[in-house]
């Protein structure tokens, strides 16, 4: 007798993934055009920050997120929760190992006449690029990651056909409705 996996879906999860890969990768070097950005604020500027904290990251994620998609779910959920934690952890990590500043995301950048303040602008920006981009990478990956670990074996056998009841319709309990 054969024996199958069940596995529930995870294509959601990876193309999730992939998108939250993609926005970590690309908001960087598209967020200056609408004025959310760290400095250099100019669209499309390389800097080795932006490499090592964002572009990394982001196709680690993007790749992760692929993985999943392609069944090979758990080196994917892998692969993204390292990008998102990396997302998390690069920036402390960074300024204190590379003490020259030649890797920096920068600043944060306010455009004149912006929505929120300064301060607001800061929060909403480093929520958005790094830290909450992050933990939401790591939430849905480590998801993925339960999900391709919870697999359920079924022999052709145990399983039921889609006109057998689950439970037959002698076992359901009976109660007596009295009118009032």
């Amino acid at each position: 007798m054969a024996t199958y996996m069940r596995r529930r879906g995870q294509a959601g999860a990876g193309f999730l993934l992939m998108l939250l890969g993609a926005w970590g990768a690309l908001i960087p070097f598209l967020g200056p055009y609408f004025g959310y950005a760290f400095t250099p604020d100019k669209a499309w500027t390389y800097t080795s920050g932006r490499f090592w904290l964002s572009v990394l990251p982001g196709a680690a994620v993007f790749l992760g997120g692929l993985l999943i998609l392609l069944s090979v779910r758990v080196t994917g959920a892998f692969l993204a929760a390292l990008g998102g934690a990396w997302f998390v952890i690069g920036r402390p990590v960074t300024a204190d190992v590379v003490t020259n500043g030649s890797v920096s995301a920068g600043s944060p950048a306010t455009a004149p006449g912006a929505m929120f303040g300064p301060s607001t602008m800061h929060l909403l920006e480093n929520l958005g690029f790094f830290y909450g981009l992050g933990v939401v990478i790591i939430f849905i990956a480590a998801r993925a990651l339960g999900a391709a670990a919870a697999t359920k074996i079924v022999r052709p056998s145990l399983a039921r056909t889609a006109d057998e009841p689950v439970i037959s319709e002698d076992a359901y309990a009976t109660r007596e409705y009295r009118a009032y």
